[in-house]
């Protein structure tokens, strides 16, 4: 028996492969907000403010990729059915995110810069200020103490940064254990600067490292899903047009 076929055949085809690709791009922009709050960028939180902004994109790139999905898997739902309602919808939905990743990626681009001008001074300031030492139940100290832990780095600039600090006031050690090599070491004890026993290396250049690659990631990516979603809401909106 041969196939029959509506007069929008072919288009309805084109247009369910583009939802899928589409789908696949909000999978990747859903992927990309968690692995901002969830992974690497997590240390970047001691810059405070001057990180700010990443987790608050991140979290957006989030809510972007899980609406998209949904929108695509509901595209597909209205090609099927030939529905102009639900399709006009989803053209509304996918050309303001499409704006909105454009906006991000621009966004994140023109943020970066500003902040790595004013990091450097903010987060020594707060570092002095409020840094209390090893195993201490703060959520500033615990983010530092990850941050020197896991980059391998003390301080923002080096050790000397806690000279004259509240932890040095505090305790009267120069430098915490989260910058020793070996924590457990009595070597590791608050005074030794040794090269053998502490990091000499500062945590900023690290930070803003990351900090940068993940800004780039999170602007590529969201101009990258903005460019894979515009032929599916242009599909989108001929499908709605031709039903008419």
């Amino acid at each position: 028996m041969a196939e029959t076929h509506t007069p929008y055949s072919f288009l309805k085809k084109l247009l369910t492969l583009f939802n899928v690709s589409m789908a696949m791009s909000g999978m990747v922009l859903t992927g990309l907000g968690l692995g901002v709050k969830y992974g690497e960028a997590t240390v970047t939180k001691v810059l405070g403010i001057s990180s700010a902004y990443l987790f608050h994109f991140g979290f957006l790139s989030l809510g972007m990729g899980c609406l998209t999905v949904v929108l695509s898997l509901a595209g597909c739902y209205a090609t099927s059915k030939e529905s102009r309602g639900l399709l006009l919808t989803c053209f509304l939905f996918l050309v303001f995110i499409v704006i909105l990743e454009v906006v991000v990626a621009s966004m994140v681009l023109v943020f970066f810069p500003l902040v790595q001008d004013v990091a450097s001074e903010h987060t020594l300031l707060t570092l002095r200020r409020n840094y209390r030492g090893h195993n201490e139940p703060d959520d500033f100290s615990a983010q530092w103490n990850l941050a020197m832990e896991k980059l391998k780095c003390c301080g923002v600039n080096n050790y000397t940064d806690f000279a004259g600090s509240s932890f040095q006031v505090t305790t009267g050690h120069t430098y915490p254990r989260a910058c020793c090599k070996a924590i457990g070491t009595t070597d590791c004890d608050g005074h030794n600067v040794s090269s053998h026993v502490i990091y000499q290396e500062g945590c900023f250049g690290k930070l803003m490292k990351i900090t940068r690659t993940q800004s780039f990631t999170l602007s590529a990516v969201s101009l990258g899903a903005a460019a894979v979603q515009l032929p599916g809401i242009l599909a989108t909106f001929l499908l709605f047009v031709k039903l008419g």
